[in-house]
């Protein structure tokens, strides 16, 4: 992790991994693993991109818990805005998600835009980093900001399966 937002002290230093899991035309997962203080890995975490025709793409997250059963708030994201770069994407909050993050009570969400950039693996300083930000000037209560990179350059073993994956459960789907 490289930001610093105090609302993600609990993350600071932790040991995290990335790995691509499925990819093909239409769509690419890539869970998010994070190594928690006992030692255990929480693998409650996977991003979906998904092509939407030649000019967007869309980025889900989607939770789960330990048992594989889908958190109440899962599949929440966006679609991106205006065509991006090949290393860089947005994507600002949909209103399905906006819905949702009304719905449990997580107002600050409503203004969340998500970020992707991929530095490819054959250049120097080649890396993926994720990127959740909020501001105030957008509406939202307070700035937010959280940000990790993946070195891309040390290829790590592939981890387990995100939680619910381990048998290739359905995933869930909008409503």
């Amino acid at each position: 992790m490289v930001s610093d937002d105090a609302a993600d002290a609990d993350m600071q230093g932790a040991e995290m991994v990335m790995h691509v899991r499925t990819c093909d035309d239409q769509q690419i997962t890539v869970p998010f693993h994070i190594k928690q203080t006992g030692g255990e890995w929480d693998r409650s975490r996977t991003w979906v991109f998904t092509r939407l025709g030649d000019d967007a793409l869309r980025l889900k997250h989607d939770h789960r818990h330990a048992d594989g059963e889908s958190d109440d708030v899962t599949m929440y994201g966006g679609d991106t805005a205006d065509a991006g770069t090949a290393q860089r994407q947005s994507f600002p909050v949909d209103q399905f998600s906006i819905d949702m993050f009304k719905r449990e009570g997580l107002d600050a969400s409503t203004t969340n835009v998500w970020s992707v950039e991929v530095n490819p693996a054959d250049q120097d300083g080649a890396q993926f980093a994720y990127q959740l930000s909020r501001s105030k000037a957008l509406g939202a209560p307070e700035d937010r900001n959280f940000r990790v990179e993946f070195d891309l350059t040390s290829p790590i073993e592939v981890p387990p399966a995100p939680w619910g994956h381990e048998t290739n459960k359905q995933q869930p789907t909008e409503e």
